[in-house]
Formats: C-alpha cells, structure tokens, sequence
C-alpha cells in the first residue's frame, strides 16, 4: 500500500515526545483502541530492538496478530518501527514517527505508515476498506497521544513481557 500519514502538535518539548515514543510499552496506552492484547518481546522496552506483538482489532481480520520492533533512532529527530502482519506474518509494515520543532516549544508529530501486501487477498482487503480504517485509527491515536503527553489522563494499560 502507499504510504499515508496522519500528524498532531503537541505542546511538549521534542526530547520529551521521543523519550515516551523510545519505549514500546507506552504505545499500548494510545493505541489500545484498536491494538489490543500487547507482550513485550524483551524485558527491556526501550530503544533499539526493542519489540512488541500485538492483535489488531480490524473488522472482519481473521488473522490479526502483528508485531512491531523499533529498528532505528535517531533522537530527537526519527524513530523508525518495521514489523509483520496478517496470515503467516507475510504483511510487512514500515512505521516512521518524524518530531519537529514547533512554534512555542511544541512538537509537529508526523507518523507514516507503509505496508507491502503479498498477496491479492491481502490487497484487495486493504483496498476495499483497511486502509481508510488503519488510517482514521491512526489519526485517532495520534489525538490519544497528544492528551496523554498534555493532560497525563487517557492512559490505557502498559503491556508485560511475554511468557516463554
């Protein structure tokens, strides 16, 4: 799929936007209205290499777990996640969150996302509708981020380390 991206500001330094965005766990808090079910992959949930799985709550997603690590970071500026999805994980996402300096201290957030589809099932299913609702989710949670970060109230449930 071609990439989209949604964006907020937030009225918080950029270090401090990076810092909760650089530890995984805290992405179950503004994500966990479509995100749900989180484990961390390591005990350690911050920086690189740090991961999570998921289950993604998509209508009619019969195969909804997804993973996600953070494979690159470059602070304060980037923070790049790849991870897989779908039947046999064979979906492969790119997520990149770009912080920039906004007026007054604050931060522009801007994340993208990319996914590379296999299949024809899998492109059709982005097509006729999975896209538009990655999408609006997305935005959503990037509105959930901004209150959390400024008000302190919203937070949904940080995710524990998986079971081996």
């Amino acid at each position: 799929m071609d990439p989209f991206t949604v964006s907020t500001t937030i009225a918080k330094p950029r270090e401090e936007v990076f810092e909760y965005l650089a530890d995984i766990a805290n992405h179950a808090e503004f994500t966990d209205h479509y995100m749900v079910d989180w484990h961390l992959l390591r005990e350690d949930p911050y920086g690189k290499g740090a991961g999570a799985r998921f289950r993604v709550k998509a209508p009619l997603n019969r195969f909804s777990w997804a993973d996600l690590t953070l494979a690159e970071l470059s602070p304060p500026y980037r923070i790049v996640e790849r991870g897989r999805g779908g039947k046999y994980n064979r979906i492969r996402m790119l997520g990149t969150y770009t912080l920039s300096p906004g007026a007054g201290g604050t931060t522009r957030v801007e994340y993208t996302l990319e996914t590379e589809p296999v299949l024809l099932s899998d492109r059709l299913f982005e097509a006729l509708g999975g896209r538009a609702w990655i999408r609006r989710q997305s935005a959503k949670a990037l509105r959930r981020l901004r209150t959390i970060l400024e008000e302190g109230r919203n937070r949904g449930r940080r995710p524990s380390v998986a079971a081996r």
